[in-house]
């Protein structure tokens, strides 16, 4: 069962914009995605709030994720976080099979 954490940032002027553009440009976001057991790893901007970004971070299992949180990188991310001066919210969700009627609402 994946494991996908909704990680929200917010900031003022613009800054959770530039923590995850940072992010990126550094390379911290594709050293995260080789790290063994992610799934994913992706910012979005917000269309209702121009001051927080959203990041989905999915992982295999627990295992990946306790080794991500235990790895260099979330040293990178909290000086990041404290650069930009970050607030976040964090939402944990497990992954299950779509029960058989709501497949109909999904376009593939």
């Amino acid at each position: 069962m994946a494991i996908t954490m909704l990680l929200t940032y917010t900031g003022k002027n613009g800054a959770a914009k530039r923590f995850a553009e940072e992010m990126k440009a550094s390379g911290t976001v594709e050293r995260i995605r080789a790290e063994e057991g992610n799934l994913r790893y992706d910012y979005y901007l917000s269309l209702s709030d121009p001051e927080t970004v959203l990041l989905a971070d999915s992982w295999a299992d627990q295992a990946a994720l306790y080794v991500h949180h235990a790895s260099p990188m979330m040293g990178t991310i909290a000086a990041l976080r404290e650069k930009y001066d970050l607030r976040m919210t964090a939402t944990r969700l497990l992954s299950d099979e779509l029960p058989q009627g709501d497949h109909s609402f999904i376009r593939s």
